[in-house]
């Protein structure tokens, strides 16, 4: 059963909210952790064999990437969107549990009902200045060999008990370019991401090879039955830490079923040169259903 985005209008507000109703639990064995990431300290950190290594496993992790006050005004920042205080802001999903009370909440319950925040960073300048951040710009040069082009921003939230898993994929499955086109994505960690609140769990390696079918089930994703009781590397971090990694690299995130908030951005990017392709050559690399296999 794929994800069903309910959208609705709010009548005292006029905008557009949208509801995440996929709510399906995960397989208890789809998460099998063989060990977790080492991790460097700061992005100044970063030397030419780690980008070796990024070029290898498909991911580098970075603890102490930000400050704690870059984290708390980016915090800030997207609570502010949360709540509402910019009026012009419309990018919230919400999660399916609190669909049908969305105007009783208050704003502490209201910030545990969101699922994510899309295209933000035109909106709020503290979480802008994460995604445009210098020393980040630099080592992404590094890995795209020229200047990076942001082209996507999300906050990605796990509320307490309810937040949902993003199933296993490779984040080129949703994007517009021509395979070979080289994506990074950096997700950052603003609460801390522990192993039982959902933290980053990848397959390393797995980028090289190349794309994998992906279906529509729980969301857009890998078949459960690839990944299914296979290794995996999770990723847990403080906040301010980050993880950099390859567009096809197999990820996933699982249920949030512990008390404590999880709260994170995520920025992709390209070289400033990549151009787009079309909708259906992605979904010919990709797959849709009925592919010429099955899941």
């Amino acid at each position: 059963m794929g994800k069903v985005i309910v959208m609705f209008r709010l009548m005292k507000t006029k905008k557009t909210i949208r509801v995440d109703r996929e709510s399906a639990a995960h397989p208890a064995d789809l998460y099998r952790i063989s060990h977790e990431a080492q991790k460097l300290d700061g992005l100044a950190a970063v030397t030419e064999e780690h980008l070796a290594f990024y070029e290898q496993e498909g991911y580098l992790a970075i603890e102490n990437a930000f400050t704690t006050k870059e984290v708390e005004e980016a915090k800030a920042g997207m609570l502010d969107l949360i709540l509402g205080r910019n009026p012009t802001f419309d990018g919230i999903m919400f999660e399916a549990g609190a669909a049908d009370r969305l105007d009783q909440l208050t704003d502490d319950e209201r910030q545990d009902a969101v699922r994510k925040i899309m295209r933000f960073v035109g909106y709020e300048p503290r979480l802008a200045q994460l995604a445009y951040h210098r020393q980040l710009t630099a080592l992404l040069t590094r890995l795209l060999g020229e200047a990076p082009k942001m082209f996507q921003d999300m906050g990605l939230i796990k509320p307490p008990r309810i937040g949902r898993e993003k199933p296993w994929h490779q984040d080129k499955a949703y994007f517009d370019f021509p395979v070979e086109t080289r994506v990074v994505g950096v997700w950052i960690a603003l609460d801390e991401a522990t192993i039982h609140n959902g933290c980053m769990h990848v397959q390393p390696r797995g980028h090289r090879q190349g794309p994998v079918i992906h279906f529509k089930r729980r969301d857009w994703q890998i078949c459960d039955t690839e990944v299914m009781g296979k290794p995996c590397v999770a990723v847990p971090l403080k906040p301010g830490g980050l993880l950099l990694f390859d567009g096809l690299l197999p990820h996933g995130t699982p249920t949030n079923h512990s008390r404590e908030r999880r709260k994170a951005v995520q920025y992709h990017y390209a070289g400033e040169s990549a151009v787009a392709a079309s909708t259906e050559y992605r979904l010919s690399v990709f797959g849709s259903e009925g592919k010429d296999v099955e899941c």
